[in-house]
């Protein structure tokens, strides 16, 4: 299996935006995202990401085959809700990187794609100014019932990257999971790491 990993901006970002919420989807139906997806949600909030400036995907390739993608873009250009707990803290934003979802097919994994994810989004955070990178990830409870029992969380990786939770740098952010009627709130933890 060869995997090819490569970034894309400008046009071949909007081309690309199908692929990167069939895998959203598919990716984020299982723990601990558990997200059931909507078409309608995608759409809005993949057109959002894609006009930011400066944004980046970095694709995953099986042949012409987008298998995995990850998201970046300035932090001054995402949601209020994603900004706001940096302000509170006296946080400037204006240096900073979001890094969005990073999703990958399970039989893609365990071939490096995550380290050229991370790679590809640190240059592009940095070639535009950028001091430091953060990401949310969702906050799970260990006993929560919809836990594999093999489950094992990114937290070492991330931590291997020269990310760190940053304590009480939380979010919230809805969206409907698989068996709900409806949205609900999730807390989302902030990690970030700064090379200036």
């Amino acid at each position: 299996m060869r995997v090819t990993v490569r970034p894309l901006t400008g046009a071949e970002i909007g081309a690309a935006l199908g692929d990167l919420a069939a895998l959203r989807i598919r990716v984020f139906a299982a723990y601990p995202y558990l997200y059931d997806g909507d078409a309608a949600y995608e759409a809005e909030y993949l057109a959002e990401y894609a006009a930011a400036a400066d944004a980046v995907l970095v694709a995953a390739f099986d042949g012409a085959r987008i298998v995995g993608a990850a998201t970046a873009a300035p932090m001054i250009h995402q949601k209020a809700e994603f900004r706001e707990p940096f302000a509170a803290r006296g946080l400037d934003v204006d240096r900073l990187f979001y890094f969005g979802e990073s999703v990958l097919l399970p039989e893609y994994r365990g071939l490096g794609v995550g380290h050229a994810f991370f790679d590809h989004r640190e240059a592009q955070a940095r070639a535009c100014g950028a001091t430091a990178a953060c990401f949310a990830a969702v906050i799970r409870p260990v006993d929560h019932p919809a836990r594999p029992a093999d489950y094992v969380p990114h937290d070492a990786f991330w931590t291997k990257r020269g990310y760190a939770v940053v304590p009480g740098l939380v979010t919230e952010l809805a969206w409907k999971e698989h068996g709900d009627e409806g949205e609900s709130l999730n807390g989302m933890q902030y990690w970030l790491r700064s090379w200036a």
